[in-house]
């Protein structure tokens, strides 16, 4: 499916550029060489395995993430975001038999057994096949990836080519792309969100792949540099990108302060926590076609998605042509199509999902359906908290509201069986304490009293995924960052009673 429509363009348009990074191209016909060369001798060392993928984002990484869905082989793309003991966990759970990484002494620290079995030439970098153990596990699953989500050890979410396929399908068919359009990756390749959405909807279209390496993107450890980005969609001509919130702020307030606009660009989806609708209509009034969109990596990455077709800022779109979506007594969202085949369970098993009777998975997430067919999240039905008033608030509505109109880079809501909420607040730069609580008190005029800020707390640093406090798609880890500010809370609370 995903193979065979790459080989399609490949025989149509040959000479057409697949994938360009910054020291190598290929085109399409280059590309299926590749992917055929590689999936051949993987295929000669074992016929099955299950391997790590721990690269920087660039052609390579495509290259191989390619030749091993050729292969047959289980790949793990392990994300450089993860900490050591996150890696090695997902190397224990997936069963893992083999490493493919440009950096063989990074592994070697933790594997002192661990062997050098091949070495590639891939897309201009020299890539190392490790072997860490001779136990080959096969399964029946084509991907593993591993998502940090809000708490505890990263759990892999075993998915088909078929499934990924179905929504990298279901958004070609929605975007259009051709082989005009420019795909610009800006997040890891190590996310489904890139990896699907991103790359296979493009390549299966017939367009670019324009892949730099994280840092040339602008992700330099902790820190990210707007100009980075900024450069990378001007220079590369980028027709389409994908966003997190937290990059798309960056970016509006970028062009807001005199960037200039970036013509090329048709199509941004920004998806990966909830966005204020605020953010989006003025990503629009500075010339960004920003999009909204939802997603779990149990459903291979996208759910449903606005599109300039049908475009509500506020709302997370209409479904996928193959999902099915309902809501329970509750308010909780069921999703249907394209869905995983489970959990790791150990390095020898796969959890089945917990499904419904017709085969709906619960979200956790909180959602309604207006007229037109337009869903919007409410929240995550485990995040809501009662008030000591017994009111039900859901802090991400809080949250967006604060972070849009009160001068706040991010912000996370506490009142759990509290008198009033608690905000622990990063401000933007060059806004000062006073400016925060001023716009904070004309926030509360527009909200239920139950709903207002009572207090604030200033961090010292902003919530990201290198302290712990962020995942890898910028939802707020809540019970961490209680947890880091559990004595400013505690000394807010402690001076009312």
């Amino acid at each position: 499916m995903i193979l065979q429509a790459i080989r399609t363009h490949a025989a149509q348009t040959p000479a057409k550029p697949a994938l360009e990074g910054t020291d190598a191209q290929l085109s399409y016909h280059a590309l299926v060489a590749e992917i055929d060369r590689l999936s051949a001798d993987l295929v000669a060392l074992t016929p099955q395995a299950t391997v790590a993928l721990a690269l920087d984002n660039g052609p390579a990484w495509v290259v191989l993430d390619l030749a091993l869905l050729s292969a047959g082989w289980t790949n793990v793309p392990v994300p450089a975001f993860f900490s050591a003991s996150q890696k090695q966990h997902a190397i224990a759970d997936a069963g893992v038999s083999f490493v493919l990484t440009e950096a063989p002494e990074y592994w070697q620290q933790w594997y002192a057994d661990s062997v050098q079995l091949a070495s590639w030439q891939v897309a201009g970098q020299t890539i190392q096949l490790i072997q860490l153990n001779s136990h080959h596990r096969a399964t029946d699953v084509q991907k593993i990836t591993y998502t940090s989500g809000t708490t505890g050890a990263p759990k892999g979410v075993c998915l088909t080519t078929h499934a990924m396929w179905q929504v990298a399908n279901s958004i070609a068919t929605w975007i259009v792309p051709n082989d005009a359009d420019r795909h610009f990756c800006v997040l890891p390749l190590a996310t489904l969100l890139e990896n699907v959405a991103g790359v296979y909807a493009s390549l299966i279209s017939g367009a670019t792949v324009v892949v730099y390496p994280s840092q040339m993107v602008g992700f330099s450890g902790s820190q990210f540099d707007i100009q980075r980005l900024y450069q990378g969609l001007q220079s590369s001509e980028a027709t389409t990108a994908i966003l997190i919130p937290e990059l798309l702020r960056a970016l509006v307030a970028c062009l807001d302060a005199g960037q200039g606009a970036l013509p090329h660009l048709r199509f941004v989806a920004v998806g990966g926590a909830k966005v204020s609708p605020g953010l989006i209509t003025q990503a629009h009034a500075l010339g960004l076609p920003v999009y909204e969109g939802y997603g779990l990596s149990e459903c291979a990455s996208v759910v449903t998605l606005n599109t300039p077709q049908s475009h509500k800022p506020g709302s997370i779109g209409k479904p996928l042509p193959h999902v099915q979506l309902r809501v329970d007594h509750t308010g909780e969202l069921w999703v249907k199509g394209a869905l995983y085949e489970g959990y790791t369970q150990g390095a020898a098993d796969i959890a089945a999902p917990v499904l419904d009777a017709q085969g709906f998975l619960a979200t956790g997430d909180l959602a309604y359906q207006d007229a037109d067919g337009d869903w919007y999240l409410s929240g995550r039905k485990k995040n809501m908290f009662i008030t000591s008033f017994g009111r039900n608030v859901s802090p991400e509505w809080v949250e967006s509201t604060l972070v849009h109109e009160a001068g706040l880079s991010q912000a996370c809501v506490f009142g759990e069986a509290r008198p009033f909420n608690v905000a622990i607040v990063v401000p933007q730069p060059q806004v000062s304490v006073e400016q925060v609580a001023q716009a904070i008190a004309k926030v509360n005029l527009h909200l239920p009293d139950y709903a207002q800020v009572g207090d604030v707390v200033f961090t010292q640093q902003p919530f990201s995924p290198h302290n712990g406090q962020l995942t890898a798609n910028g939802r707020l880890k809540r019970e961490v960052i209680a947890e880091a500010y559990a004595s400013e809370i505690h000394a807010i609370y402690e001076g009312i009673s």
